[in-house]
């Protein structure tokens, strides 16, 4: 039991698994430690070392509380509440988290939260804007959001929006539809840029190649 405590650091989420190799009785010695709220017991062998504050106890964090459950780091954290902050007026909410990754498919339960796992062959290491746009696109029929008025939206909004990295995400991670709207939309930019060059050619315009 002395080991085991040594080896349990606030703020950090465990399976199973991660301690057996601290007790002889791991199971006993979980269940005592669970009592005494040294740990808190999450979900499908989990367990998390609450962290203290001046507030009461912190949550686990996402990221590890997904990391550990897949016993891998290779996987990234979308939540489709991210597509509001593009500036393409949507205001739907959701209340659960896409996990995309290489091992786990399905919805599960973690510390109470809803993680939605979604098998995906590839994804970027980080987000970023032009991901989410994508993204966005790819998702749109599964969401709570009118189809057209999005994508018209998105083209409406494409100037303010890095044409060249749109183009890299859309190669890399988007479906054959979403790189479709994404070239159409590009080429009518390209040739409103044409149009606004000759009319005013001193006046500079960034172009998306």
């Amino acid at each position: 039991m002395k080991l085991l405590r040594l080896h349990i650091k606030p703020g950090d989420v465990y399976r199973r698994s991660d301690l057996e190799y601290f007790s002889t009785a791991v199971d006993r010695h979980l269940s005592q430690l669970t009592k005494e709220g040294t740990l808190q017991k999450l979900s499908h062998g989990l367990y998390y070392a609450p962290k203290k504050s001046k507030f009461g106890n912190v949550p686990p964090n996402d990221h590890d509380l997904v990391e550990r459950f897949l016993k891998d780091n290779s996987f990234l954290l979308v939540s489709p509440n991210s597509y509001n902050s593009l500036g393409l007026g949507l205001t739907q909410l959701y209340n659960t988290t896409w996990v995309y990754n290489h091992k786990r498919r399905g919805e599960f339960k973690l510390n109470g939260k809803s993680f939605l796992f979604k098998l995906k062959s590839g994804f970027p290491a980080t987000l970023s804007e032009e991901f989410l746009v994508i993204d966005l696109l790819n998702n749109l029929s599964e969401l709570a959001e009118d189809y057209e008025q999005t994508v018209n939206s998105f083209q409406k909004n494409l100037t303010r929006m890095n044409g060249p990295d749109l183009m890299k995400m859309a190669q890399q991670y988007g479906s054959g539809t979403t790189k479709r709207i994404v070239k159409s939309a590009l080429r009518k930019s390209q040739f409103f840029i044409s149009d606004a060059n000759k009319r005013d050619p001193k006046k500079r315009i960034v172009k998306c190649h």
